[in-house]
């Protein structure tokens, strides 16, 4: 089982899954209508270091972050 959470204005409170890859959570994650606005421009973080690669495996008791993107000075 793995944990997803949703940082800053996603709003959505953490969820639980099975998944092997990255590519399985976001084929999950793309179940859910809400968060398809979200998902094209999110960075993703794997027990906190940045991944890219939907290819990447987990394993049980990881962590994914979905980071939505952030403007500043």
């Amino acid at each position: 089982m793995i944990k997803v959470e949703f940082l800053g204005p996603i709003g959505k409170e953490p969820v639980e899954m099975e998944a092997s890859t990255l590519a399985d959570v976001s084929a999950k994650l793309k179940e859910d209508s809400t968060l398809l606005v979200w998902l094209d421009k999110c960075a993703v973080a794997l027990n906190d270091n940045m991944v890219n690669d939907l290819n990447t495996v987990l394993k049980d008791g990881d962590r994914v972050s979905i980071l939505p993107p952030v403007c500043g000075g």
